[in-house]
């Protein structure tokens, strides 16, 4: 079950959905829709090692946009800041994004009861496009959880990425033991 736009709004005013800057135009049926914040990061190496720290570079979207090109692999961030106390939160691509071929994410669209924080994106593109900062590039959706939450994500000590900035966060698969 998706929660509705009044469901939305009610969890808004319980303070277990936080969205900020909350905007209600932004608000749909049953979604709601987030900005593209103004940086973007591409990873350093060209070959990316899952055990060690693989660093980024930072870059800000200038006012008159970016080109993002195929075969290159860029990291974004949401202009909001959410926060979500007692639903799954999945970011989702909108339909006027996909048809200009841009993927907003390659595998990490559901985010954990508790988790607060910027949505880092993983951007790839079909062809080249041009995008801008605060342009729409997805939306929300809040699913209801079933049974008590042990411990939420923000509450975790091996939280990696709890409390993320306004800037995309590179992966932390290095942190994990295998």
């Amino acid at each position: 079950m998706i929660l509705s736009d009044k469901r939305i709004l009610e969890e808004i005013e319980k303070e277990t959905i936080k969205i900020v800057p909350f905007n209600r135009d932004k608000l749909g049926s049953n979604s709601y829709d987030v900005n593209l914040g103004k940086w973007l990061a591409t990873y350093n190496d060209q070959i990316l090692d899952a055990k060690s720290h693989n660093k980024i570079n930072y870059f800000e979207i200038p006012e008159d946009g970016f080109i993002l090109y195929p075969n290159t692999f860029y990291l974004g961030v949401t202009d909001e800041y959410t926060e979500t106390h007692a639903h799954v939160p999945f970011l989702e691509g909108k339909s006027s994004t996909g048809r200009l071929g841009i993927d907003i994410h390659a595998t990490a669209g559901k985010g954990d009861v508790g988790f607060c924080g910027h949505w880092t994106l993983e951007i790839s593109v079909k062809q080249p496009v041009k995008i801008y900062k605060g342009m729409p590039i997805g939306q929300l959706i809040y699913f209801p959880v079933d049974g008590e939450v042990e411990l939420k994500y923000n509450q975790k000590q091996n939280a990696k990425y709890n409390s993320q900035p306004d800037k995309p966060v590179e992966s932390m698969m290095w942190k994990n033991k295998f």
